[in-house]
């Protein structure tokens, strides 16, 4: 086993963030038995990819075009999306358990079926999607980490950034919504150094498509403004 890696030979990435919350529910626990495995987008984690071969991802959703969301939370962005555009895939990748639980009834509720769950690190999901493989990806109300020493824990930093840059294909649209005045300074800077480039959008006006989520609505109740940043792989 390599220094600083997993005996399944994964490499050794800190985490930061919650995995579990609260005690699910009953039906919750019957939605992640039965349903999660069945909406894998394939083999992305270590133990069963240690090769880290690319997704198949034309016999995984038949050829339609793909969409990104990273840390979906409860799940309302990712099946409004999912119902809002039939004719797409989306992948969505969270790794707070209770979140993904959330959303697998959500699926259930609305019943779409092409949307694919990655409960883990999206880290391990850009190993292993190909190339300029994603037509669209969206980063919405993620974890502000307000302490200064911890803005390295964003997800706009480059680590994170520059794979993303990497799976999504030319033209592709990345959008980030953040209530955080903070975020959006580091978003605005560390977004364009992985080469992408800002779409004129006003910041205070919300997509056309975009539903209301509880995180953007808890921001109003607080008093604090949202963002809406949009930026295109060149």
């Amino acid at each position: 086993m390599k220094k600083g890696s997993h005996p399944s030979g994964a490499p050794w990435r800190n985490f930061y963030g919650r995995i579990h919350g609260k005690t699910l529910r009953p039906t919750q626990k019957e939605h992640l038995e039965h349903d999660l495995d069945a909406l894998s987008p394939g083999p992305v984690d270590w133990d069963v990819n240690p090769d880290r071969e690319k997704l198949d991802l034309d016999s995984r959703f038949g050829g339609k075009p793909l969409w990104l969301e990273v840390g979906f939370g409860g799940g309302e962005h990712l099946v409004h999306m999912a119902k809002s555009y039939p004719d797409i895939a989306i992948i969505g990748a969270e790794p707070f358990i209770n979140g993904v639980a959330m959303l697998l009834g959500k699926i259930r509720d609305a019943e779409v079926d092409n949307i694919a769950v990655h409960p883990g690190d999206v880290r391990d999901l850009f190993d292993v999607l190909p190339d300029a493989s994603v037509e669209k990806a969206f980063l919405n109300y993620p974890d502000p980490w307000p302490k200064a020493r911890h803005h390295r824990r964003r997800f706009v930093t480059q680590e994170h950034l520059e794979p993303l840059f990497r799976v999504l294909k030319p033209g592709a649209e990345f959008r980030v919504a953040t209530d955080i005045p903070d975020y959006v300074r580091q978003t605005l800077e560390e977004v364009p150094q992985a080469g992408f480039v800002r779409v004129d959008h006003p910041d205070d006006a919300a997509w056309a498509d975009w539903p209301s989520t509880r995180y953007e609505q808890k921001a109003l109740r607080e008093g604090r403004r949202p963002h809406y940043l949009t930026f295109r792989r060149p």
